[in-house]
């Protein structure tokens, strides 16, 4: 059966949330535990569908993983002799079960995963983690689908600069070097704080890492690593959600579990819109103005404006007061989301990677809110386009009206959406928001909402 969330607007986002561990981070780790034998386990683990991927990617490489999300958590053993094939049908629902190449070729001395799939929001190749694995001595070609790498023996410490501060080539990269021979430099090199989360864990593992959270990430190399337990580090896209749907409603919320210094400029931009934060004695807590100011952002690799928490920008603009210029220069083909924004009424205008919001109150009358598209302009939105965190892909969108008489709308869309939601949270109609995970709910004053989608907390 179809989940929904319905949102009544208009409605503020208050309460007291937790925030688990990073999506981002905890597919990693697990990846991580294969460059040791024996039993490594991992917590805080977010209850979210790519866990259970991974988990099954893991079975398949010979691996015993039992994960328990009410204990949040997963543990691995491993064995001595592993498989060296990621399939398909995993690789292709997951893109961050291409990070298992690194380890394999460390430990197995070859690998074939498939080419990954996911959430295909814009050109995200192999190149570099291609050329930095050749640059360490492996040899790779793609065939029939699958990237496929050997080397004759062990790799071999080298100096590669990444062309971009990838971070999943950033993460490759230093699994692999973890157990090659000598020392390996990886300049250019993510910065992210699921990197050093990563780092941290393969260093309690027995890796030699210096540089991690800087650009220039050194590691020497081991002959053997062994299996620990690891916490997995708060998910910062989680908490900027959260933080968001209180300055796009104008409500009160308290962060539980999150670190700040992982959104230094995201709370910067939030208090230019006019929020009131605090992050004294351990706790997060934001609250959004009566009516938020516009802001102009570029997401950029961290620590500059992450790209996930983007189309929230976009939400807050289309109600702010002012106008707003939003740059996306990570992944260029994030911008599905507005076309549904725009059908409930959002004034977004695009031009290439950039996209100015005109903003006006929340509560503007119906009719200006729920405005039809023309023939020429029915949804562009692929199956692709902003999925929660964590969940399966699922066919495209569509949208309808009751009547012309009545003041609501309901969206069927590819998963729950926060700027779609945030946007029905401050307006006058019901919106139903349609293909909500079961899975995930927290609690939030006597509302049932996904821990992704920042839409309803209490009637306000």
């Amino acid at each position: 059966m179809e989940e929904k969330i319905e949102v009544h607007g208009p409605t503020k986002v208050s309460g007291v949330l937790p925030v688990s561990g990073a999506k981002n981070s905890v597919l990693k780790l697990m990846a991580a535990t294969l460059l040791a034998t024996g039993e490594s386990t991992i917590t805080n683990v977010p209850e979210i569908q790519d866990v259970t991927i991974m988990a099954e990617l893991l079975r398949r490489l010979g691996c015993t993983v039992r994960y328990d999300p009410a204990q949040q958590t997963v543990d691995i053993d491993v064995p001595e002799v592993l498989g060296h094939q990621a399939d398909y049908d995993l690789v292709r629902a997951m893109r961050a079960s291409i990070s298992v190449l690194g380890p394999l070729v460390a430990r197995c001395h070859r690998a074939e995963v498939a080419l990954p799939g996911g959430d295909a929001i814009g050109s995200r190749g192999l190149d570099m983690h291609r050329a930095g694995l050749e640059a360490m001595g492996a040899k790779l070609s793609i065939e029939r689908g699958f990237l496929r790498a050997s080397v004759a023996d062990n790799l071999h410490g080298t100096t590669y600069h990444l062309d971009y501060p990838s971070v999943g080539a950033t993460e490759n990269l230093m699994m692999a070097a973890a157990l090659a021979d000598g020392t390996t430099v990886l300049e250019n090199a993510a910065r992210e704080p699921e990197i050093v989360d990563i780092g941290r864990m393969m260093q309690a593992m027995g890796a030699h890492i210096d540089g991690l959270g800087t650009s220039t990430i050194t590691i020497e190399g081991a002959q053997k690593l062994h299996p620990v337990t690891h916490r997995t580090v708060p998910d910062r896209i989680v908490a900027g959600t959260w933080a968001f749907a209180a300055a796009v409603t104008g409500g009160r919320v308290e962060i539980e579990g999150a670190e700040p210094a992982h959104l230094t400029m995201v709370l910067e931009k939030l208090r230019g819109a006019g929020c009131t934060i605090d992050t004294s004695q351990g706790r997060f807590i934001v609250q959004g103005p009566e009516r938020p100011t516009a802001i102009n952002v570029s997401t950029l690799p961290y620590p500059g404006f992450p790209t996930d928490l983007q189309p929230f920008v976009v939400a807050l603009n289309a109600v702010a007061e002012g106008s707003g210029m939003v740059t996306e220069n990570v992944f260029e083909a994030r911008w599905g989301f507005t076309a549904e924004l725009e059908r409930l009424g959002a004034r977004v205008r695009l031009d290439g990677h950039h996209a100015r919001v005109d903003g006006f109150p929340r509560n503007s009358s119906p009719e200006h809110r729920s405005r039809p598209r023309t023939s020429e302009r029915e949804p562009r939105w692929p199956s692709w386009a902003w999925r929660p965190r964590g969940s399966q892909r699922s066919p495209g969108s569509s949208i309808s009206t009751a009547d012309t008489n009545t003041s609501w709308i309901a969206c069927r869309m590819p998963g729950p959406r926060f700027s779609g939601a945030s946007w029905a949270a401050c307006s006058r109609e019901k919106t139903e928001l349609r293909g909500v995970p079961e899975r995930g709910y927290a609690p939030l004053t006597g509302w049932r909402v996904t821990p992704f989608m920042a839409v309803a907390a209490h009637r306000g």
